[in-house]
């Protein structure tokens, strides 16, 4: 394989025996150096652990890595276990953080940890696990972080090198190898430079002004989708990621152009033998979604988001790959690391969700979308267009987004529960020298340093309130709860008071699904079984106690309460009830459904796993993963399939 300049860099420093960063656009060739140490150290019986941030990554880098290794490769999620005593272990990084706290002697084989996507560290929902699983790597361990681009990787680097004792390289490459040509569709026009855009008076874009706005409003002509594709077909762009930041406008948007046939006889005969073929092996040919989408992929058009099936979403990531589908509209988890790159790609807009706000792109995350386009050996460059809306487009932020300094990683660290109890159990009353050891700690200024080692005292002090810890040790509650991560304290009362013991089958299905489950805004329960009114009112009481609690000792955010939007769905289906009908029984997406039932699965197992659970909870528990895991539900079926 031909190395470009920052490969040989990183190879380099491999074969000299250092932990290397890597920082890098999107579709750069990271992943080639990763396979350098895989190749390298398998002949050798050296093993590797290579952790990524999504379940769909880990499955598609399994797949990917199960081609080129064959029986090398494993995989390890909540979900899945295939071959977990490979030399090359594929892991979501929470897999990996749970070894490192739990079963650190269980790494003693490995010589290599690959994080890929180490800027997820910055995610606020999920960047505590990659902290903590970089905190208690264990020190034989050499690690490969792959980036996007990060404007302190050098800080980055010097927490790791702190914190291991230990010299990291950096290797930085700043050129993407296709290079990006940005286009603006405004006032259905197409622009190639934002200069020759009139933007707005300001006043006419700002909330302040309303009733001038609504007074004085210049005329606008709005974007129409029609125009964009027309002048991306007909510039022969194509093929074109679109993505929307909400699921149901991506379905929206491609019935929108329904109408279009981006395929020739030849090529719309392959498509459709294709899919056919697809929809026989993944058990596809009698679902309704399935059939919805197959009139537009006939035409070169298809959706991808979280809401489908994993089996169609699987179907659809083929066709794109094999190059017959020429428009996708699909959510950002297209773009985190998944391969599947385009001659094009188009935003929608330019604001998104961020956890508890809208605003306006990350530069770091619209480049991860934006990379997307340009084909490496195919394409001189790649074609970006942003939908800009007439009075909602503020040419600052446009720049900003395009032209700026990507932002800083900095540390979400808030430990949980769990992990809190099994440091206790290791450190005792010196848990909190062990935040000395955080990057948020390195990062933070005595003020906030103090708040963190505040924070954790005060988990301390609520786990020895509610009899988690007695006389400096852990109760039995106590190890039941350092077993399950993120819900420890309600299941942990549900345990405590035998009430979790006493579930049936149904029972433990009805608690797994509610404690994962997140409803929409506004979404309310459609029908709650008898069984599940018991279940609900004996959770209700204990989280309005831990939430009095945890006001007590000042601690945020405050712990998930239970959700019983799924309770008949999952009833049913532990009747015995085929996927369509429990469907029917909310208006939860099926592809939705699907993750909180395995999510469920993963709480489950987590309970099986804790040493403190009885043999008779232990038996109940194995039969309920058993009757739940079947069907589409069984992700490890798909995966072997």
């Amino acid at each position: 394989m031909q190395y470009d300049r920052f490969q040989k860099e990183a190879i380099g420093h491999i074969d000299n025996g250092y932990s290397v960063l890597v920082s890098a656009p999107t579709g750069a060739g990271k992943t080639a150096i990763a396979e350098y140490i895989i190749e390298k150290s398998i002949p050798q019986n050296q093993s590797i652990i290579y952790t990524a941030p999504i379940k769909a990554l880990s499955n598609q880098k399994f797949r990917d890595f199960e081609k080129q290794f064959h029986d090398n490769v494993g995989i390890l999620t909540g979900d899945v276990s295939i071959n977990p005593h490979a030399p090359l272990l594929i892991m979501t990084t929470e897999i990996f953080r749970n070894k490192t706290i739990e079963e650190a002697d269980s790494l003693k084989k490995y010589s290599w940890a690959i994080f890929d996507e180490i800027h997820y560290i910055d995610n606020y929902e999920r960047g505590t696990v990659w902290e903590e699983s970089l905190i208690f790597l264990p020190a034989h361990l050499k690690l490969l972080c792959l980036s996007a681009t990060i404007p302190n990787i050098s800080e980055f680097a010097a927490w790791l090198a702190k914190l291991h004792k230990t010299e990291i390289k950096i290797v930085c490459e700043e050129k993407r190898p296709v290079p990006l040509h940005f286009f603006f569709q405004f006032q259905n026009e197409i622009f190639d430079n934002i200069n020759n855009i009139k933007f707005s008076p300001r006043q006419f874009r700002d909330y302040r002004h309303r009733r001038i706005y609504q007074k004085y409003k210049p005329a606008a002509h709005y974007n129409r989708l029609s125009t964009l594709i027309k002048h991306i077909a007909g510039e022969n762009n194509l093929p074109l990621i679109y993505f929307v930041f909400a699921r149901r406008k991506a379905e929206y948007l491609a019935e929108e152009i329904s109408s279009y046939n981006f395929l020739d006889a030849e090529e719309t005969e392959k498509i459709t033998e294709l899919f056919n073929e697809l929809c026989s092996k993944l058990n596809l040919e009698n679902e309704p979604s399935a059939k919805k989408i197959m009139p537009l992929v006939k035409r070169g058009v298809a959706y991808h988001h979280a809401g489908m099936l994993p089996t169609l979403k699987e179907a659809i990531e083929q066709l794109f790959t094999s190059r017959l589908i020429k428009v996708i509209f699909t959510t950002e988890t297209f773009a985190l690391g998944i391969n599947m790159p385009a001659r094009s790609v188009v935003f929608d807009a330019i604001k998104k969700f961020y956890g508890t706000f809208t605003t306006y792109l990350k530069t770091r995350d619209f480049f991860q979308m934006a990379g997307r386009a340009g084909r490496r050996g195919k394409d001189r460059e790649g074609f970006v267009y942003l939908r800009l809306h007439p009075y909602d487009a503020d040419p600052k932020e446009i720049r900003r987004i395009i032209y700026g300094r990507p932002e800083n990683i900095k540390s979400q660290l808030n430990n949980s529960y769990a992990t809190i109890l099994n440091l206790y159990e290791k450190y005792g009353e010196r848990i909190t020298e062990v935040y000395s050891l955080s990057l948020h700690c390195f990062q933070s200024n005595r003020h906030s340093q103090k708040q963190a080692e505040n924070l954790i005292k005060s988990k301390v002090s609520l786990l020895k309130d509610l009899g988690f810890i007695k006389n400096n040790l852990l109760s039995e509650k106590g190890h039941f709860a350092k077993a399950v991560y993120g819900y420890e304290l309600i299941l942990s009362e549900l345990y405590e008071t035998r009430f979790l013991e006493n579930l049936d089958e149904e029972g433990l299905a009805i608690l797994a699904t509610a404690i994962v489950f997140e409803p929409r805004k506004n979404q309310e329960i459609i029908f709650l079984p008898k069984k599940a009114e018991e279940i609900k009112k004996r959770c209700k009481k204990i989280t309005g106690d831990i939430k009095y609690r945890e006001a007590k000792y000042k601690i945020r955010p405050f712990s998930k309460r239970p959700y019983f939007h799924l309770a008949s769905s999952a009833e049913e289906w532990i009747k015995g009830s085929d996927f369509n009908k429990i469907s029917a029984l909310t208006d939860t997406d099926e592809g939705e459904l699907i993750r909180y039932f395995r999510m469920g699965l993963q709480i489950l197992k987590e309970i099986n796993s804790s040493p403190a659970s009885s043999y008779l909870l232990k038996e109940r528990i194995q039969k309920t993963i058993k009757i739940i895991n079947r069907d589409i539900i069984d992700a490890e079926k798909q995966l072997r399939g």
